[in-house]
């Protein structure tokens, strides 16, 4: 009989930093998933001729390039270059294994075309055709007062409270236009709906802060992106995992979760029992545990040019504003390309996703698909979003959220932080290193 204390089951990104913490923390972990690669429901496929295998269509065209230099994200999500993701990996010192690039622009979607999200002082002034000369100007001045805003520091406050003046508020403090109040919150605060206004000032201030920061490191976006995608990401921290201690079965159905007495106790899997006194999984290996809370559609599309209107920059990301298209959500657009290693030379990926809205999810999806053309090909996937129907507190089942529409990792942190803060009874707190400079590159 095998005893653990933890068993993970399934090699998502969350359900492998998971493993990684844990045994790092000096619990005896084994990790098991059905599939015989790592990433789960956000794995990374290649060669490309894998992603027509799992969509079940014919392909690719020769004028794809060799699928073998293809690696495409199901779940692509950029990194904050000052997010707390991107923290996690300088703490772990994941980043040995992963490179780095910026991702090259940030944009914003008004009036039917994009337009480049000023982030910080400079570009508030040169921007563009987003802001007149006297909103450039009152922006430019909400930029600073984030900028030298602290929470822990009330000399800083002037006459905002953050725990009692709305964002509303905040923002006619600062005599904003609608315009601007629209894609500083949504483009830049990377809110995905609008009850953030009526909300306490505080969080947006912090995220338009951590936008502004992560800007400053890695101009001319605040994002960045793994060299050969994301499926390097879950690999990093099995690997951190193992270091530690943590074993893995991959290929190894899951027979059944043995509970006692209303707690977890062991996990059978091809008639093997192994023990453990904590279980945490993603949504597919306890159905009866989760409720769908919403749909979420993606469309991957393999283009052979550059957006439209992004200054021919190779990757880049996209927002469209709800009020844009009359929708209650955003639509996200994520691009990268060859120079990231994903795709064959010359050629780009772009990912559409939204919460879904309609029964014809991909009707939602047209004006940003319209951005895109000429598409050579897309591949449309509708998937729902699961959440766990407690906090696994009685059982010791802790299950993970499915992934949103966001293309940005920040919300996916949350559901890690609080998962770690159930399991443990503890927070996560993470240490500073210098290490993740020398694995960032900003070349061509």
């Amino acid at each position: 009989m095998e005893e653990y204390d933890i068993i993970v089951l399934g090699t998502g990104i969350k359900e492998c930093i998971l493993s990684g913490l844990l045994s790092q923390s000096g619990k005896r972990v084994l990790h098991i998933d059905r599939n015989p690669y790592y990433g789960g429901e956000s794995a990374s496929l290649s060669p490309l001729e894998e992603l027509h295998r799992k969509f079940k269509v014919p392909g690719p065209d020769q004028s794809m390039g060799r699928g073998k230099e293809w690696n495409i994200d199901l779940i692509p999500k950029f990194f904050l270059a000052n997010g707390d993701l991107v923290k996690l990996l300088v703490h772990t010192e994941v980043t040995r294994y992963l490179d780095f690039k910026v991702v090259e622009g940030s944009y914003v979607y008004k009036a039917g075309k994009v337009h480049k999200v000023p982030g910080t002082e400079e570009e508030a002034m040169r921007a563009s055709d987003l802001m007149g000369m006297f909103d450039k100007r009152r922006f430019r001045k909400l930029l600073l007062f984030a900028l030298n805003f602290d929470m822990r520091n009330p000399r800083s406050y002037q006459d905002v409270d953050p725990n009692k003046m709305t964002t509303r508020d905040l923002f006619c403090r600062f005599d904003l236009g609608l315009d601007v109040m629209e894609f500083t919150g949504h483009a830049i605060a990377l809110h995905n709906s609008e009850s953030y206004l009526d909300q306490p000032c505080g969080e947006t201030l912090r995220r338009i802060r951590r936008y502004s920061e992560s800007l400053s490191h890695h101009n001319p976006s605040p994002y960045i992106y793994p060299v050969y995608g994301l499926g390097e990401l879950p690999q990093g921290f099995s690997r951190l995992s193992a270091e530690y201690g943590g074993a893995f079965l991959l290929s190894t159905a899951v027979d059944e979760i043995v509970m006692d007495d209303g707690k977890v106790k062991a996990v059978k899997c091809e008639g093997k029992l192994f023990h453990c006194k904590q279980l945490i999984c993603d949504p597919s290996y306890v159905p009866h545990r989760v409720r769908k809370v919403g749909r979420v559609i993606r469309v991957i599309c393999l283009l052979n040019h550059p957006v439209k209107n992004t200054h021919e920059v190779n990757s880049c990301q996209i927002i469209m504003p709800q009020t844009q298209l009359n929708r209650k959500s955003d639509i996200y657009i994520s691009v990268v390309s060859y120079a990231h290693n994903v795709a064959s030379a010359g050629m780009y990926i772009a990912t559409v996703s939204t919460a879904a809205e309609t029964r014809n999810p991909e009707t939602e999806v047209q004006p940003a698909l319209e951005l895109l053309e000429p598409i050579m090909q897309k591949f449309v996937s509708v998937s729902n979003l699961l959440v766990p129907n407690d906090d696994g507190k009685q059982s010791q089942i802790f299950v993970s959220r499915s992934y949103d529409a966001l293309n940005h990792f920040e919300t996916e942190y949350e559901d890690i932080r609080d998962m770690y803060r159930r399991i443990t009874g503890t927070e996560l707190c993470l240490g500073g290193s210098q290490r993740h400079n020398s694995h960032t590159s900003d070349e061509d």
